[in-house]
């Protein structure tokens, strides 16, 4: 497969060759290209940074080792120098254009800092649990972000929350209090994802929300959770389609936060749905949470579905559960497996027919683009 660079270089040539521009443009565009390629990672840049996780990790390894035939004071020495390696280091490398190099020794030097609190707290028998190491480490690692202005590391700082939020969601700490001080992290790291331009993190944080809201649910009323999101999840996809430059400016998610609503439209509707599967009392309520999952589904498609392919892919995926869930709660005492097997080649078939159609109308209005 071609890459993005090789692709747009053919685009420009057919472009320059049809008279769309003239060769001062298409000079100009092609050594954007050229420059924009060169900053990009290449193979060797991927292998240098994996040869630099991989060298952090042998000399913690090493250090775990042989923790108990280090003196005290050696093994906190050593700790902070890899710490201070790998940040100056990391940042050296940077200011020489070797971005990816340096990024990832910052990587190896958040790691280091993490082990360091572990194996610290270990040897001078500090009073915490596992749950305050990691946001200490979350907390230090943002800071490093901050400082240094990085990506790689504000995204490692969402991860440990993540990380967090799952330990303490399920139990792990053998804790009561629900984790509701994650929504602070979020809130804290998303501001900090501008000053560090990281996109990437903002989308992990808003993927970590809605994980965590469903984490909320299943601790609390799932009903009182669920209505919200999908409401709110609908409100925000309307707003990114209908006025995607002003909302994309604020958020600054690369034109994916339909994405993301049209995700935690469908996680809440999923909820709702276990919420009243099973339950004579709501079938009507099962059967209007399925008919508004569809309804919005179609619709998702139609308004964006022409623009993103992920979109697409997640409404179809959503299809394909609604299409399971249905079945399970409403249709399971009245077919028996030939006859599922059937109905469900008779529903494959209808929405093969229907996307091929709907693929097809998005695909029109760009073949007429490029006749013109």
């Amino acid at each position: 497969m071609a890459s993005y660079a090789s692709r747009v270089r053919s685009d420009i040539a057919r472009w320059q060759q049809a008279g769309l521009i003239d060769t001062r443009t298409a000079d100009a565009l092609t050594r954007d290209v050229e420059t924009n390629e060169r900053r990009s990672l290449s193979f060797g840049s991927i292998l240098a940074m994996m040869a630099a996780l991989l060298f952090g990790a042998a000399i913690l390894i090493f250090v775990a080792a042989n923790w108990e035939t280090i003196p005290r004071l050696a093994r906190v020495a050593a700790l902070f120098a890899i710490i201070l390696a790998g940040y100056v280091g990391g940042a050296v490398l940077k200011t020489r254009d070797h971005a990816a190099i340096g990024e990832a020794l910052w990587i190896v030097a958040a790691a280091a800092f993490g082990g360091s609190i572990a194996l610290i707290g270990q040897m001078y028998h500090l009073s915490g649990d596992e749950a305050s190491a990691l946001i200490t480490w979350g907390a230090g690692t943002a800071l490093a972000a901050v400082a240094l202005r990085s990506s790689p590391l504000t995204v490692a700082s969402v991860g440990i929350a993540d990380a967090w939020l799952v330990l303490k969601g399920f139990d792990y700490f053998r804790q009561t209090e629900f984790p509701r001080l994650f929504v602070v992290m979020a809130l804290v790291l998303f501001a900090i994802s501008f000053w560090t331009r990281s996109q990437a993190a903002r989308h992990l944080i808003i993927l970590s929300i809605i994980f965590y809201l469903v984490l909320f649910a299943i601790d609390h009323d799932t009903l009182q959770v669920a209505v919200p999101l999908v409401a709110a999840s609908a409100l925000l996809f309307v707003a990114a389609i209908f006025a995607s430059e002003p909302v994309d400016k604020v958020v600054q998610l690369g034109g994916r936060l339909p994405l993301h609503a049209l995700i935690g439209f469908l996680t809440g509707l999923a909820m709702v749905q276990f919420e009243l599967a099973g339950k004579s009392t709501y079938d009507s309520g099962f059967a209007t949470a399925s008919a508004v999952a569809l309804a919005g589904i179609v619709a998702a498609i139609m308004l964006g579905g022409r623009e993103s392919r992920g979109l697409r892919w997640v409404a179809y995926a959503g299809f394909a559960f609604e299409l399971a869930i249905i079945y399970v709660v409403m249709l399971q005492s009245m077919l028996d497996t030939a006859g599922f097997f059937l109905a469900a080649a008779v529903l494959l078939g209808i929405l093969a027919l229907v996307i091929i159609r709907i693929e097809k109308r998005m695909n029109a209005p760009r073949a007429e683009g490029a006749a013109a």
